[in-house]
């Protein structure tokens, strides 16, 4: 296990580095911690398996160095670097048993008999493949074949970390969920660095202890969880995570008040110092499990329109007008129908502001 360090990494694979529009990656420095699980989450081309195969060593960074406990492994080769990845497929050895398959690592590097032995029994369970030891690769299920190949990457108890590039891309949803709650038990049990690229927000939030979200070779946010959700950084971030994601509306402020098309918020202190003197680009946030809606007008409320409304059994997911701009609301119940007129509070507490899509306050 190692702590990973990246110091002023970037990457272009066109020949001209210095040109900001032909990075795949944009400098960055980042750190993380020995026996943590992190997550690289972002939509497709954001960078994060270039970002991934740079620390495995299969791509060597344009610009920037990458740091194993301090050592500069920047210029060697996978295999010089104690690393386990697993790919979107499964790559096993279809022709060998389940058992063989997984000592296989550990064979390769000197490992007696018995050690193989204890060590194997001991991942196979954790996999739930103790049953299937002894038979061949290629009889078996999809999941089965992609547990094997989670396997193989775990089974070393020597790596600097395990890398995991969308494994489960191949998996039905049930089962997904069944093997991120399994991995997240042997990362308790195991203590391994594990680094997780996933474009699905739900399996990034459920299976790491951090998350660093990534847009069009940047890393806009890293964090818990929680701080994603309650404390977006950037506009992306609070667009990307969530379901729905965050209302993002434009607005202007003025005499301690942001002005929206069809209605205006009074600004709390931290908002109003924050925002004093800004020129640029200002836009509003709030999640829609924070939205009010009330049908009469009372203080600090805008009127509305609704414009849809679905009833999900555990709450109901409204769409409200608000002058030009739709917002959605997460409510617990909602006795109200398209068309009808309401009110709508959007918390100070609750609300964040961005200039320029990062966020101020």
């Amino acid at each position: 296990m190692a702590r990973i360090e990246l110091v002023d990494l970037a990457h272009a694979y066109k020949p001209n580095p210095s040109a900001p529009g032909d990075y795949a990656l944009r400098p960055m420095t980042m750190q993380w911690e020995d026996g943590g699980a992190y997550a690289l989450l972002g939509p497709s081309g954001c960078g994060k398996t270039t970002l991934l195969n740079i620390i495995s060593g299969l791509v060597r960074p344009s610009h920037g160095r990458v740091l194993f406990d301090g050592k500069d492994v920047t210029d060697l080769q996978p295999e010089a670097r104690n690393i386990a990845q697993v790919f979107q497929f499964p790559v096993i050895y279809d022709t060998m048993t389940v058992f063989d398959n997984l000592a296989f690592p550990l064979r390769n590097r000197g490992w007696k008999t018995a050690e193989v032995n204890r060590r194997v029994q001991q991942v196979a369970e954790m996999l739930e493949l103790s049953a299937d030891l002894k038979h061949r690769a290629s009889g078996l299920s999809a999941d089965a074949k992609q547990k094997i190949s989670l396997g193989r990457g775990l089974v070393r108890p020597d790596v600097a970390a395990v890398l995991f590039d969308e494994p489960l891309t191949v998996i039905d949803p049930h089962l997904k969920w069944l093997l991120r709650r399994k991995l997240k038990e042997i990362h308790h049990e195991l203590k391994l660095s594990l680094i997780y690229v996933t474009h699905d927000q739900v399996e990034a939030l459920t299976f790491a202890d951090k998350v660093v979200v990534m847009t069009q070779g940047e890393v806009v946010q890293a964090g818990s969880a929680q701080e994603l959700f309650e404390e977006p950084a950037h506009t992306f971030v609070g667009y990307f995570i969530g379901n729905p994601g965050m209302n993002l509306l434009p607005c202007t402020v003025a005499d301690g008040v942001a002005h929206l098309d069809g209605g205006s918020i009074p600004l709390t202190e931290r908002a109003r110092v924050a925002l004093q003197g800004e020129n640029g680009k200002i836009t509003l946030g709030i999640r829609p499990e924070f939205v009010e809606c009330e049908f009469s007008q009372q203080a600090d409320t805008s009127p509305a329109t609704v414009t849809s409304v679905r009833n999900l059994g555990t709450h109901c997911l409204a769409e409200f007008s608000l002058g030009v701009h739709t917002i959605a609301a997460k409510l617990r119940q909602l006795s109200a129908a398209a068309g009808d007129k309401v009110w709508l509070r959007l918390p100070g507490e609750r609300t964040l502001f961005y200039v320029n899509d990062k966020r101020v306050a």
